[in-house]
């Protein structure tokens, strides 16, 4: 993976930014380093999966720490590492969290667990919560998954979360489901290969390839 403008150059910015808001002690920079070699395998093979054009250069995978959803997405993948390499440490991964939630208005917990593969789209203002997400889950800005009345949500593959839409308590989304711009899912299943919009319980469920 092509990490522009280099690797020397992100390992100094994640520093710089930590140790300007916390401040960075010398045993987190040690877990840092032992942490982001991993990340960024798995940042690699995230953005392998993304049919974004700015997600390749030269027909390899291309990471710019300056393309702020790539960078976004990097900062869950490690402070999720930080937690999973340090689950009874969780200062530096709380600091790393709160620095994406800071750079990019998403509230992605470390906690949460994201498939393989997800993709973002400006996700300013959007919470992804506790739910079961299935690969290539893919959400833009304002969005809401989470739980109601402590129930969560299972997420299946490719599905597509656009402006606004909000997924919250038991339901099960099918593969393949576009939720449609500030469309509201709250108890309900939702078909595979299905395109839906409107507010439970009034919602409009259509095959993806019909039209309105």
């Amino acid at each position: 993976m092509i990490v522009s403008p280099s690797h020397e150059t992100l390992n100094k910015l994640i520093r710089h930014q930590l140790h300007n808001l916390f401040i960075l002690t010398d045993p987190e920079d040690e877990i840092l380093t032992r942490s982001l070699t991993t990340t960024l395998a798995k940042t690699e093979r995230c953005f392998r999966q993304s049919t974004n054009k700015y997600y390749r250069k030269d027909e390899e995978i291309f990471f710019s720490i300056y393309h702020s959803g790539q960078y976004c997405i990097f900062l869950y993948l490690l402070s999720r590492q930080v937690f999973l390499d340090n689950p009874k440490h969780r200062e530096l991964a709380d600091k790393i969290y709160y620095l994406n939630k800071t750079l990019n208005g998403l509230d992605l917990y470390y906690e949460i667990s994201m498939p393989e593969a997800f993709h973002l789209d400006h996700p300013v203002g959007s919470v992804m919560g506790r739910a079961t997400y299935g690969n290539n889950f893919t959400f833009a800005q304002l969005c809401t998954v989470g739980n109601n009345k402590g129930f969560f949500p299972e997420i299946g593959e490719n599905v597509q979360m656009f402006s606004g839409a909000k997924i919250l308590g038991r339901c099960k989304i099918g593969d393949n489901v576009v939720v449609s711009a500030n469309t509201y899912i709250k108890d309900t299943d939702i078909p595979a290969n299905s395109l839906v919009f409107g507010s439970s319980p009034n919602l409009v469920i259509k095959p993806k390839n019909s039209r309105p």
